[in-house]
This record gives C-alpha cells, structure tokens and sequence, in this order.
C-alpha cells in the first residue's frame, strides 16, 4: 500500500515535470514565431519604402522590378 502512494506521487511529479517541459518548449516557439512575424513586416515595410523611393526617382527601374516579379 505504500509502495501504491509512492508510485502515485512519482508519476504526479513526472507529469507536472513534462507539463512544464511542454509548456516550456511551446512558450519558446510562440515566441520564434512572434519574432519572425514582426521582422517579416519590418522586412516588408523597409521593402516596400524602397520600392517608393525607386518608382519616384526611377519610373522605368521600378517598371522593370514589377515585370520581373510579375513574369
């Protein structure tokens, strides 16, 4: 009977270690992909403020970029 109470209280103490194990390794990804996600719109906007720049001062360059891009 105490051998019973033992190996409950071990597995509970294994599940809450691989419960924070998991939440732990899920926290860290959400937090990559939060990373990526705003460096993809930082990326974008400093893009797209190029491209601006480019059709303002240079219509025929940006013409060429967009039949590039577009085939």
């Amino acid at each position: 009977m105490l051998r019973t109470i033992f190996m409950i209280g071990l597995f509970a103490i294994g599940g809450l270690f691989v419960l924070r194990l998991a939440f732990g390794l899920f926290a860290f990804g959400f937090g990559l992909l939060g990373w990526l996600f705003f460096f993809a719109i930082k990326v974008a906007i400093v893009g797209g403020i190029i491209y601006l720049i480019i059709r303002v001062f240079s219509p025929d360059t940006a013409r060429r970029l967009r039949q590039k891009w577009n085939g």
